[in-house]
């Protein structure tokens, strides 16, 4: 089915997914806590509340601590070095202590808060890629493995640090401000609560207007790192293309380029970085020059002591750590909310197939697959399925044959759902399966491809891949009904060896009977062969073929082929051409008609013997 179009977008509108002010960095963390399951996990409530009591209390012996020490020096200033020095001593002790205790209290914060970040991280990682998973085929065909996954990897990312900043270093940040500013006013006049207000206001305004204006270096420097990323793995994926094509040093050359394209991007979020640190500094360094010369003022009246102004020195100096934090937060809130747009709009993609409201379980008993009157087209193309009906018999081996670009494939896709028809149905023992759970479909079915993809595990962990739980005796039964049991007992590993990337490791013979081991394990009501020995030579075609006649019997078969060789035997031959069904029947029954399936049955009589079609 065509998607329907999208309305026009807003030119001015800010991207999708962007946290660009207060309600909708609210928004995202809505989201994120909705997306980790919220906090009620037993201990996470006590954890975050420890961390945050944590942060308070150091905000506020932060604060005081100069007091103390301003006591002392006024002390030792003010009398005798004999009497004063012990006072002194007991002063720049306790002040140290302070200073300890406001340094301590955040590590033990982060000791605290670890295991909720990390468990928070954990189960968002593991719902977005859920989410992936759920996504129909059409969107898989049309991303970049690689770009994918560092977009659910920089996501991830992101929220540990927003979860981390907005929780622990925005608010106490703020706090200690109002606290800095309330003790400045008491304890030494307004004017320097104005210093103080006035340094921070103009901070934050500098900060905030420079961030806004980077955050498209960020978004292009992110754009340009998915895209290296994605090169990488689709070029590491294809290496066997790559060697038969001797294009090494072109794959080399397109990622560097890549990786060039990245590093003028992040040369450009570098610069502008640099840009709002010096502006940063220059007005934390006004503001400190502007609170000495005030203090300086006023102790030349005599209202205030030496230990006064080093007490306003540091309180301004305690003052730039959360400065400098309250800026670098707010510059990495904002690229955290970047990197998060594309997890979220991973989020936001549904499947274009999806379970009906209240699906039920499919209950396929005998296995007859009806196809009624079905329409489909692919998107972008004018032409794909159109009326076709057919009965593939419970029990009975069903072969689709038909010209390349005849519907073939498209035909198997329906069957597991991977679309839905545009038009008509496709029922499994009476069921329309667009009314049943893609689950309890998927269970029903075996498929083995043309091209079986394993994973790069073991033997072992590729057969179970249809039934884990199987025993090992179940397993070593799969792979001899799957002729695959001697090969693996001459193997030094056996079932413990290693396949390779996408099974590179094994011959396409070999690759074949392992996926037909994994569907006979699995067990299941209908079976799907599709060109499953097109690939392969006459020898390795035969076993292959008596592997596949095993698996098959007893079960309803559907089988794409191309040569008809392999499907003369079939109890029904339903014949497509553009899209429809132009002939069924048996194989002598077509023959003798003298139509489409003679014709291609002719044809591949003339080609040359022990050639692969």
């Amino acid at each position: 089915m065509r998607p329907s179009p999208k309305p026009p977008a807003d030119p001015a509108a800010p991207p999708a997914g962007e946290v660009s002010d207060t309600a909708s960095i609210t928004a995202a963390i809505g989201r994120i806590l909705k997306l980790i399951g919220g906090l009620d996990a037993p201990g996470v409530r006590l954890r975050i509340g420890a961390a945050l009591g944590l942060t308070l209390a150091s905000k506020v012996i932060a604060v005081l601590a100069p007091l103390v020490l301003a006591d002392g020096i006024n002390k030792l200033a003010a009398g005798d070095a004999a009497g004063a020095m012990p006072v002194f001593l007991g002063a720049i002790s306790f002040w140290a202590a302070l200073r300890f205790a406001s340094t301590a209290g955040p590590q033990l914060r982060d000791a605290l808060f670890a295991p909720v970040s990390e468990e928070a991280q954990r189960r968002a990682g593991a719902a977005v890629f859920a989410h992936v998973h759920a996504l129909s085929v059409q969107f898989h065909q049309s991303k970049r493995t690689g770009s994918v996954y560092r977009t659910i990897e920089r996501g991830i990312r992101a929220i540990d640090f927003l979860l981390r900043f907005l929780g622990f270093n925005i608010a106490p940040t703020v706090v200690e401000l109002a606290l800095a500013a309330a003790v400045l006013t008491w304890k030494y006049g307004p004017m320097f609560a104005v210093i103080a207000a006035a340094t921070v206001a103009i901070y934050a305004w500098i900060t905030f207007a420079i961030t806004n204006w980077r955050l498209r270096f960020r978004r292009e420097m992110n754009d340009r790192d998915s895209e290296a990323a994605g090169r990488a793995v689709d070029s590491l994926l294809n290496f066997e293309t790559v060697k038969a094509f001797a294009a090494e040093k072109r794959e080399s050359d397109r990622f560097d380029g890549a990786l060039a394209s990245y590093a003028q991007a992040a040369v450009r979020a570098n610069t502008s970085l640099v840009a709002l640190n010096m502006a940063q500094a220059l007005i934390m360094n006004v503001g400190l020059a502007a609170m000495v010369i005030g203090a300086g003022w006023l102790s030349t009246g005599g209202r205030m002591g030496p230990g006064d102004v080093t007490a306003v020195i540091l309180i301004m100096l305690n003052l730039y750590a959360p400065l400098n934090i309250l800026g670098m937060a707010y510059r990495e809130i904002k690229q955290s909310s970047i990197d998060m747009e594309k997890m979220f709009a991973l989020l936001d993609e549904k499947p274009e197939v999806a379970d009906a409201p209240g699906a039920a379980l499919l209950e396929a008993r005998a296995g007859e697959v009806v196809f009624e009157d079905v329409g489909f087209a692919h998107e972008g193309r004018d032409q794909g399925l159109a009326h076709v009906s057919f009965t593939a018999p419970a029990g009975k081996t069903t072969a689709i044959v038909g010209p390349s670009g005849a519907g073939k494939s498209t035909v198997l896709k329906l069957i597991f759902r991977f679309y839905d028809p545009a038009s008509g149905r496709v029922t499994i023992d009476g069921q329309d399966i667009a009314g049943v759970t893609q689950t309890s479909l998927r269970q029903a079915l075996g498929l083995v491809p043309q091209d079986v993809v394993l994973f790069n595990d073991t033997l072992r962990y590729n057969i179970a891949y249809g039934r884990p739980e199987a025993t090992q005796d179940e397993l070593e039964d799969a792979a001899r009904r799957a002729q695959l049991g001697d090969f693996i007992a001459r193997l030094p590993q056996g079932w413990d060896t290693r396949v390779g990337e996408r099974g590179l490791k094994l011959s396409g013979g070999e690759k074949q009977r392992v996926g037909i081991a994994r569907v006979i394990l699995r067990d299941p009501k209908i079976l799907v062969l599709d060109e499953a020995t097109s690939s392969l030579d006459s020898r390795t075609e035969a076993e292959v073929q008596d592997a596949l006649e095993e698996a098959s019997r007893g079960r309803t078969t559907i089988v794409v082929a191309h040569r008809l060789s392999t499907i003369a035997g079939a109890d029904r031959i339903i014949v497509l051409k553009d899209g429809r069904v132009v002939e069924e029947g048996g194989h002598a029954q077509l023959v003798a008609r003298d139509g489409e399936y003679a014709e291609l049955w002719r044809r591949q009589a003339e080609e040359p013997q022990g050639v692969a079609a």
